[in-house]
């Protein structure tokens, strides 16, 4: 698969399962040996099921009124890819959650390496 096709792939059904909390459906972008950072000083977590238990875990206490995945920017192998979520948080709080996340793919068009930058903050902006 093209890394394009991949990328638009990736950012389609992550917008899809992060608003219907669907991580089943996410795990399915990565290989089954994949690297996910969620945070720059975070520890990665490796393979699919470290993954989606982090995935799970991301979406507990959170109700999501809106996902958007922005169009990946392409190069290579990798894609970089911008999102933005409202949602509210386990008090009620609408928060916004910002980011962008970085996607290394295989012949395959699935995720072996995968990064986030993100930032969160109160309200819906």
């Amino acid at each position: 698969m093209d890394p394009a096709t991949a990328a638009r792939r990736f950012a389609d059904t992550w917008q899809h399962g992060w608003t219907h909390h669907d991580a089943d459906a996410i795990v399915t972008l990565y290989t089954a040996d994949a690297e996910h950072t969620s945070m720059p000083f975070r520890p990665p977590h490796r393979g699919r099921a470290a993954i989606a238990d982090y995935i799970r875990w991301s979406f507990e206490g959170e109700t999501v009124q809106r996902v958007t995945f922005a169009q990946p920017l392409v190069d290579g192998d990798r894609a970089a890819i911008e999102f933005r979520v409202h949602a509210l948080d386990e008090r009620g709080t609408p928060v916004t959650l910002a980011g962008c996340v970085f996607a290394q793919f295989d012949a395959d068009g699935l995720a072996v390496r995968t990064r986030d930058y993100w930032h969160s903050t109160e309200g819906h902006l």
